[in-house]
């Protein structure tokens, strides 16, 4: 049997494991895509920021509450008609991806906002008064002295997919996801699952290494850190 369970798992977790990552770094593309606007506008128009409105801000923030309120297992089925028309099918490592970026841009959005309104104000007060434009404050102030604190809040949604991409199996989409519930679960199979729970634990891992390795390289190139 043990023989049987290596073969079924050497058939099946290289495939699932290529399609984990690629929908949980596609997903994590399109949510930065999204994200990303949505946190500097959110930042810039929030009070005594240098854009102040407070009705964008208030609709935004509304928009971005929703939706990160939602549980990822019922927006999945909510998403249903919107992923058939966007990709042509609900069902697979393609339609799941949908759903996983409309799951992961609120919640990056507000991680991307708190990590701007870290910048210190004196810098910011610092180049308005130097005349910069709106552009350069974000692209060359924001953006780049919050680099870090991005990156940080990019390992977190990234780590944050790679759970929603294990529920995204619940509805055949594909990845380590369903092999647990298919192979494991639904035909009680310990050896898959463990196969499967310790994959999903050590890509975070990696995750999580990559990311914190980028933020403290940024950090220590600035002298922000000491060098070891």
């Amino acid at each position: 049997m043990d023989s049987e369970n290596i073969q079924l798992a050497l058939q099946l977790v290289p495939l699932q494991v290529w399609n984990t990552l690629y929908m949980v770094f596609a997903s994590a593309f399109f949510a930065l895509l999204i994200g990303l606007p949505m946190g500097v506008i959110l930042t810039i128009t929030s009070k005594g920021h240098i854009k102040e409105h407070a009705k964008v801000y208030k609709l935004l923030e509304m928009v971005v509450n929703i939706g990160r309120s939602f549980p990822f297992a019922i927006l999945m089925v909510a998403l249903i008609p919107f992923t058939r028309w966007i990709v042509g099918t609900s069902l697979g490592t393609t339609a799941s991806i949908v759903p996983l970026t409309i799951a992961a841009a609120p919640f990056m959005a507000r991680l991307i906002e708190s990590s701007l309104k870290e910048v210190d104000r004196h810098i910011l007060e610092a180049v308005i008064v130097m005349g910069s434009s709106t552009w350069q404050i974000i692209t060359k102030v924001l953006l780049k002295e919050a680099l870090p604190s991005l990156i940080s809040a990019m390992t977190l949604t990234v780590i944050s997919l790679i759970g929603y991409s294990a529920m995204a199996g619940l509805v055949g989409g594909g990845g380590l996801g369903q092999i647990a519930i298919q192979y494991g679960y639904n035909r009680f199979n310990t050896f898959i699952m463990v196969i499967t729970v310790a994959l999903l634990i050590l890509l975070v891992q990696m995750v999580q290494w990559a990311g914190g390795y980028a933020a403290q390289f940024i950090l220590k190139k600035r002298g922000k850190i000491a060098h070891d």
